[in-house]
């Protein structure tokens, strides 16, 4: 580790908006920072915006064998993996019930789901070794008020907070000697998330109840503060954006 208190930690989802800022305040903050998308090009691009030290990799986390091999890789040249911040997903909608189609599911469920599966048990073992160990995954408000139009979204949301909570328990089981888990999994909750290049190519948007990808960053650094044992399990709502947070940012 870098120092006291640092981690080594892997970004999923590394190459979007979110990914960005989140790995930039991770190092920021003194962690060492691995981010994971399933384009070279982008990745590369992305680590790079995200500042020095983020260090990128590539592999197809719906690959379960991939995955396996980015452990391998990880641990030769970055070192075991302390904390896994999870930021893959996706969204599509329909208008009901009727019209919700199989490649929307698929194409959530291998989002939302499947990868967050492969990432958890490939370093499920790492995590729960670790002093600092932390997983997060970004979820949904509509998984408390569950529309018909989104019904397959809300549905792969809501399978992968369910497994996040089980891997929860099984930090719990596998507390320290003392009584208190080493490690946490934590849901982290928005409605949306909005960065500030959004804003400004869209100005005449308000993007009510979205949280800024800033907040997002905030939250996922100050994961690594307090105990393990006051945060595992936890399902915590990340405020949304204020009409002066949206004037600052959009300058």
């Amino acid at each position: 580790m870098t120092g006291p208190g640092a981690a080594r930690v892997l970004v999923t989802g590394g190459s979007g908006a979110s990914g960005v800022a989140v790995a930039g305040a991770l190092a920021a903050a003194g962690h060492r920072v691995a981010t994971v998308g399933s384009d070279q090009a982008r990745i590369t691009a992305a680590a790079e915006k995200a500042g020095d030290g983020v260090a990128p990799f590539t592999c197809d986390l719906a690959d379960f064998d991939g995955v396996r091999q980015l452990r391998g890789q990880l641990a030769s040249t970055f070192g075991p993996v302390d904390a896994v911040i999870h930021l893959v997903g996706g969204w599509r909608g329909a208008k009901g019930i009727a019209d919700q189609s199989d490649d929307d599911w698929d194409f959530l469920e291998r989002g939302a789901v499947t990868t967050l599966r492969n990432v958890s048990r490939v370093f499920y073992g790492d995590i729960a070794a670790s002093r600092n160990g932390r997983f997060a995954m970004v979820s949904s408000t509509a998984v408390e008020k569950p529309a018909a139009g989104v019904a397959s979204y809300v549905a792969a949301k809501a399978a992968a907070e369910a497994w996040t909570m089980a891997m929860a328990d099984g930090f719990r089981r596998a507390a320290a000697p003392d009584g208190g888990a080493r490690a946490a999994a934590v849901v982290l909750v928005v409605k949306a998330l909005v960065d500030a290049e959004q804003r400004r190519s869209h100005p005449e948007r308000k993007f009510p109840g979205a949280t800024d990808v800033a907040e997002l960053s905030a939250a996922v650094v100050n994961l690594f503060i307090p105990p393990a044992a006051e945060l595992n399990g936890a399902r915590l709502r990340l405020p949304p954006l204020t009409p002066d947070t949206h004037l600052d940012l959009k300058a």
